[in-house]
C-alpha cells in the first residue's frame, strides 16, 4: 500500500496553491478549475508526493492543528534562512540527532510544514 496523496480543504485557494508552488516546489498535476471545481492536485516531478487543494468555505476548511506535512529538503537551514528572507516566521532549527536538522512555517491555512534535511 502506498499514500497517494493527502487533502487539505481551504477557504484560501488561491494563496494555498501559491505556496505549494512556489515555497514547497510542487507542481498542478491535476487541474479541476476547468471543471469548474476549486481542486488541483499538485506533486513532485514523479508524482509520488501529491497533496489535493479542495476550495470550500470557511467553516468546512482546515483549522490548523494537530497535523503537519513534511517535505525533504537538500539543506534545511539554508531553506529556513531564505525563507525568513521571504518574511516567514520559521521555528529555529530542530536537530533530534546528528544527522536531522528540520524546521517548520505555517501554510496559509495554519498548517504547519515541516522541512527536513537529513544527512548520512
Amino acid at each position: 500500500m502506498k499514500l497517494r496523496h493527502v487533502s487539505i480543504f481551504t477557504a484560501k485557494f488561491n494563496e494555498s496553491v501559491k505556496f505549494y508552488s512556489e515555497i514547497v516546489g510542487l507542481s498542478i498535476m491535476e487541474d479541476m478549475r476547468e471543471r469548474g471545481m476549486d481542486l488541483v492536485f499538485m506533486g513532485n516531478a514523479s508524482g509520488e508526493t501529491m497533496v489535493e487543494l479542495i476550495g470550500c468555505e470557511a467553516d468546512k476548511a482546515y483549522k490548523g492543528e494537530g497535523f503537519n506535512l513534511g517535505f525533504a529538503v537538500d539543506d534545511a537551514e539554508a531553506l529556513r534562512e531564505e525563507l525568513m528572507g521571504k518574511g516567514f516566521e520559521a521555528t529555529p532549527i530542530i536537530s533530534p540527532n546528528p544527522f536531522t536538522k528540520f524546521f517548520l512555517i505555517k501554510d496559509p491555512n495554519g498548517l504547519n510544514v515541516q522541512f527536513i534535511s537529513q544527512s548520512k
